[in-house]
């Protein structure tokens, strides 16, 4: 197998979802725009000149321009980077969890060929995927008769394109050094979550606005670069984290024993192997850790799980409500005029009460992520994951039904949910507390509870998908492709009265409509959401149980 073999192979086997999210992006922009385009001008005209900053519009454009800041500044780039940190993840660490580095290494190739290869075939996709999106950011104003005067749109994709390839190097270092693609997705999803929102959140607390300087994030999008141009500084920055994350995972890949098998040490196992951790461990795992098939795969994804659930509770909850209370009058009182389609795309909500500050940091956006983060990556694993690792007949040689096989593996994705969803509500409660925010603790926990259902709705739509196809990339595009979708849908449709009836069907309707940090629990819509997670599950149950499974990759 040659350099060459080893970047096409990674190039082909990895261009669907990359062509998958650009073109969602695309669309979603060009509905962005259209919606925009219909908007009063004097929403916009009357907002305050840090806020036209703040959001990515010069006084002399047009309006609809704000989709650019909505889809390419936001999702866009936060969609690229999960796209190019799944890479980055994947080209070691990955190879050893399938069992397929040896493969690799038996060719008359160094590891360092194999990395670079590797990481050029995610160079390669993810520059391919900003420029199509850069084409798309030029020529959606022409159709649509937008203004986009004074604006740099090759400047922002150009940032796009660095922020999602510095993730994903950091995703190939951490995987280098671990050879966990568990551990290195949970870590650098949980850095760039952590990223995104101090970038964004610190610049509006006064003195301490130099604090966003220590996020990545902010080297993404802190120059306005859709205003200002390519800021050479902050692209500096990026590319020296990517040259040192290079260096460091060539330096770990090269070191490192690799495991040229499926079956690796788990977190416990590792907690295990220390005296001082060990009867923790122990009374963690329980007596019969893997006499199931539920604890077998929640054991697989632990890292994940507590990385993710550490983010909420600490980062996304305790901190928020001592943050809150650093907000001044005078910045409280502006935010009161802030549009509320801009608003909706972040979950909607009052910035100057405590329950709408909690809405838009942790609750909009970030809370049904993590949920997701955990759900998916169990509901892709359990069945998909099984097949594509060759493992599914071992499984099924025991006398245990294919029924069995889907319901103990939902076990684990509803474990792992109420998981994320207990940090949250943990986080939060703790997170008013301390700032004294008097926010009531059952609405929390209605609010928390709708996020853990809303996550496992996706979760099993990802069961589904992978029990009816049996390929991961499938069931996890195909879940994040519809989950971005919907939820954008959800935001937008509510402000044309034509179409505001069609929000009702996503999923996201029956999270935050009923505002339930405000009014408490809706049961109606916690319905709602039971039976389509339920559904999806007993759809997977049946195509699973009905289609001829791949033994063989």
């Amino acid at each position: 197998m040659t350099l060459t073999n080893v970047f096409t192979k990674t190039t082909r086997d990895r261009w669907k979802g990359e062509a998958i999210g650009a073109v969602t992006l695309a669309l979603l922009f060009l509905f962005a725009m259209a919606v925009y385009r219909d908007i009063d001008l004097s929403v916009y005209t009357s907002l305050p000149e840090v806020y036209r900053t703040l959001v990515s519009i010069p006084a002399d454009a047009d309006l609809a321009s704000l989709s650019y800041g909505a889809i390419f500044g936001s999702y866009g780039a936060l969609t690229m980077a999960g796209m190019a940190l799944a890479m980055g993840s994947a080209s070691v660490a990955g190879e050893e969890r399938r069992g397929t580095i040896g493969l690799l290494l038996d060719n008359p190739k160094s590891r360092t060929s194999i990395l670079i290869s590797k990481t050029a075939a995610m160079v390669f996709l993810t520059g391919l995927g900003t420029l199509f999106l850069w084409g798309v950011g030029l020529i959606a104003p022409e159709i649509l008769n937008v203004s986009i005067a004074g604006m740099h749109v090759g400047a922002l994709a150009f940032h796009m394109f660095m922020i999602a390839i510095f993730f994903g190097f950091l995703a190939m270092a951490i995987g280098a050094w671990t050879g966990s693609p568990g551990v290195s997705a949970g870590v650098t999803a949980g850095v760039l979550f952590i990223s995104f929102v101090g970038a964004g959140l610190f610049p509006i607390i006064e003195g301490y606005e130099t604090v966003a300087k220590a996020f990545p994030w902010y080297y993404f999008n802190g120059s306005q670069p859709v205003n200002n141009g390519i800021a050479w500084g902050h692209i500096g920055v990026l590319l020296l984290g990517i040259v040192a994350f290079a260096a460091i995972g060539l330096i770990g890949f090269n070191r490192r024993d690799l495991r040229d098998q499926t079956s690796g040490v788990t977190l416990v196992d590792r907690l295990r192997a220390n005296p001082m951790t060990e009867q923790f461990a122990d009374r963690l795992a329980g007596s019969a850790r893997v006499s199931h098939i539920w604890t077998k795969t929640a054991s697989e994804h632990q890292g994940l799980l507590l990385v993710t659930a550490a983010i909420m509770f600490l980062m996304m909850g305790v901190m928020m409500g001592p943050m809150f209370a650093l907000i001044d009058d005078a910045l409280a009182g502006m935010l009161e005029g802030f549009p509320e389609v801009l608003l909706a795309l972040f979950g909607g909500g009052d910035m100057t009460t405590p329950e709408g500050w909690y809405q838009l940091e942790t609750f909009g956006m970030m809370a049904p992520i993590s949920v997701m983060v955990a759900t998916v990556a169990i509901g892709t694993a359990a069945l998909a994951g099984e097949e594509d690792h060759r493992t599914m007949g071992l499984l099924l040689a025991n006398r245990i039904s294919r029924t069995t096989v889907v319901l103990q593996n939902v076990i684990a994705m509803v474990v792992y949910g109420f998981v994320v969803g207990v940090a949250i509500f943990a986080g939060v409660a703790i997170g008013s507390l301390l700032g004294g925010l008097g926010m009531s603790v059952g609405n929390i926990a209605a609010t928390s509870l709708l996020v853990t259902l809303v996550g496992l709705v996706f979760g099993g739509l990802a069961l589904a998908l992978g029990a009816a196809t049996g390929k991961p990339r499938v069931a996890i595009y195909g879940t994040v492709g519809v989950a971005l979708v919907l939820y954008i849908l959800n935001a937008f449709l509510p402000f044309n009265d034509t179409f505001a009836g069609y929000a009702r069907w996503s999923p996201f309707y029956y999270y935050l409509s009923s505002d339930p940090l405000i009014n408490g629990m809706n049961w109606g819509h916690g319905a709602v959401l039971t039976v389509l997670a339920a559904g999806l599950i007993a759809l997977a149950v049946l195509v699973f149980n009905r289609r001829d499974l791949r033994q063989t990759g």
